[in-house]
């Protein structure tokens, strides 16, 4: 995860929100990195997680990463999540949770759907906090709560959580 934070750290002088992720393979080496840059590159898919994808498929000459793990700074939204199945990543470590878009446990569950042919192992909670903050200092001063939303006790006003996702 210490990895993954560096990686989000980069992000944030693009004007792009700072998630950091990186593929690792079953050994443990890296295979690929990425992150956001959906506002340097005006691309809508150029988040975190795709280009760290599309990294370590091109380093292990083939687009199936069985074995290997995603470690990212913030729970996957639903297309990272179903760029996740489709790569036959094995395991996903995220750091902080997503109660508006998140994918992976919080608002949707897309990597364990039983009806899908691949599931991911899900690790949550993984230096929330450190996450958590990358995220929230970005956020600052950048928009506020729409109105009349106050904070919910799980949920900063920037959509980050600070434990773990509801249950059901």
């Amino acid at each position: 995860m210490g990895l993954a934070l560096d990686v989000a750290r980069r992000a944030g002088p693009s004007g792009d929100v700072p998630v950091g992720a990186v593929v690792l393979g079953a050994d443990g080496a890296v295979l690929g990195e990425g992150a956001n840059r959906r506002e340097a590159d005006g691309d809508p898919t150029a988040h975190a997680e795709v280009l760290a994808l599309r990294e370590a498929a091109r380093a292990a000459g083939r687009w199936r990463l069985e074995g290997s793990t995603l470690v990212v700074t913030l729970e996957p939204c639903t297309m990272c999540a179903g760029a996740l199945l489709l790569a036959r990543v094995d395991r996903l470590v995220l750091g902080a949770w997503d109660p508006k878009a998140g994918a992976t446990g919080s608002v949707l569950d897309v990597v364990r759907d039983r009806r899908l042919p691949h599931r991911v192992e899900v690790v949550g909670g993984v230096r929330e906090r450190e996450c958590g903050d990358l995220l929230r200092a970005f956020f600052a001063g950048r928009r506020s709560p729409p109105e009349g939303r106050g904070a919910r006790p799980d949920d900063d006003a920037h959509g980050v959580w600070t434990g773990a996702p509801p249950e059901g």
